[in-house]
């Protein structure tokens, strides 16, 4: 089987789950060729009403944005329209996205239409509640493959392998870095991680990034990287400028939004869930068949992930269950609880520590994700190969691409 790229690895992707030899070609090299649509369940839109009144109060817009991952986005929507907004889910910014937007508060008269540098916002109407992530099913994709060698051949056949990795944006792509911070926040090494948000580089940072990464290991220079600092590295300014004031660490670190920070812990859960499927892949397990002893999602229906049960002969539809690590981490009979023990006890880290007393509004609790990545309604096309699929709340395109494409280095095709 083809090697695996580093910066994979890195992630704790540590496999590929196909044989398919891959296509060859990049991603996301011109606008419009990475199309994300959410997918809501249908009583979500049938509990939309046009008109501000009695129950339905908090405004509901659609939100189309290019070139600003959603937090960025929202953050860039508060600046010049002074409104807070909440989405179900995160899109990358290097897509033409189409996802829902709603205000936490009500109200009466809002525009009919908002627009800043990244975003257009259509009203859709009102809502009983303010947006919650429980009404998304998933996400539809329409993604343009460039320079592909090759056709999709078998590849349909097997995309029920495919494991449902986090992908690298979840990391922060090239820079790699989300984890890493995570982690020392739950190990409470809260220096540690205000370094390496600010100093922290890879061989894909340009020389200007370095050079300014570089001041920041001292902290005499601190004023001076704020001032050089570009205003594309905002989450760097914010933490560096907290630093200026003379804040302590994590005090410092609270001047980061805390849709970002908590990307760092959730980040680092992702590490961990990836490394554990890669290590039950590596030892010859099935991770799309449920067997004796694991947890599972009883299907609701085609796409819809119910409860969590035990593995039984019932008969019913049931896909296995990897338990997230969190501070309600308990290790049971299950294959990949087994391993996500295993791998905590190897990072010294227990599951208490993912309660963050220092910062208690980033404790993880941990959770349930299906192990395989479970897409529907693949298609292809040729010259210029285009795919479209539809995946459950939470998936990565990217996972799927990349056992489709086989990139020998990630960040140059896109990933």
């Amino acid at each position: 089987m083809k090697p695996v790229p580093d910066i994979d690895r890195m992630a704790g992707i540590e496999c590929y789950c196909t044989d398919f030899s891959g296509t060859g070609g990049s991603i996301k090299q011109e606008s419009g060729g990475f199309k994300v649509s959410e997918l809501v369940e249908g009583s979500f839109l049938a509990g939309v009403s046009p008109a501000f009144g009695g129950a339905h109060r908090y405004p509901l817009y659609v939100l189309e944005k290019e070139g600003l991952d959603s937090n960025h986005a929202l953050m860039e929507i508060g600046r010049v329209h002074r409104l807070r907004l909440r989405v179900m889910g995160i899109k990358d910014a290097k897509a033409v996205t189409k996802q829902y937007a709603g205000a936490s508060h009500a109200w009466n008269d809002p525009p009919k239409k908002l627009q800043t540098r990244h975003t257009v916002l259509f009203l859709q109407g009102f809502t009983k509640r303010p947006l919650g992530k429980e009404s998304l099913a998933g996400n539809e994709f329409d993604i343009t493959i460039h320079d592909a060698a090759g056709d999709t051949g078998c590849f349909a056949q097997e995309i029920s392998k495919i494991a449902n990795f986090y992908g690298l944006q979840r990391f922060g792509s090239e820079r790699l870095v989300t984890h890493l911070v995570g982690k020392e926040m739950v190990r409470r090494n809260f220096v540690c991680a205000v370094r390496l948000l600010l100093c922290h580089t890879t061989q894909y940072d340009s020389e200007s990034s370095r050079e300014i990464r570089k001041k920041c290991e001292d902290p005499a220079n601190y004023r001076k990287a704020l001032k050089e600092m570009p205003r594309g590295m905002d989450i760097e300014r914010q933490l560096l400028g907290a630093l200026v004031e003379g804040r302590e660490p994590v005090a410092a670190l609270r001047a980061v939004p805390i849709t970002i920070r908590r990307l760092f812990v959730q980040a680092y859960q992702s590490f961990l869930f990836n490394r554990c499927l890669s290590l039950a892949i590596a030892a010859g397990e099935d991770i799309a068949s449920p067997r004796e002893g694991d947890l599972c999602f009883e299907m609701e229906g085609p796409a819809t992930f119910g409860r969590i049960i035990k593995f039984n002969s019932s008969g019913k539809k049931m896909v296995p269950a990897v338990r997230m690590a969190g501070y309600t981490f308990q290790p049971g009979k299950g294959r990949f609880e087994a391993i996500t023990k295993e791998l905590l006890e190897q990072e010294d880290v227990v599951a208490q520590d993912f309660y963050i007393k220092e910062m208690q509004e980033l404790s993880q609790q941990g959770g349930f994700r299906q192990a395989p990545l479970w897409c529907r309604d693949f298609a292809s096309a040729q010259n210029p190969l285009r795919v479209s699929f539809k995946l459950p709340k939470g998936s990565y395109a990217t996972t799927l691409l990349r056992e489709l494409i086989k990139p020998e280095e990630p960040i140059r095709a896109g990933f």
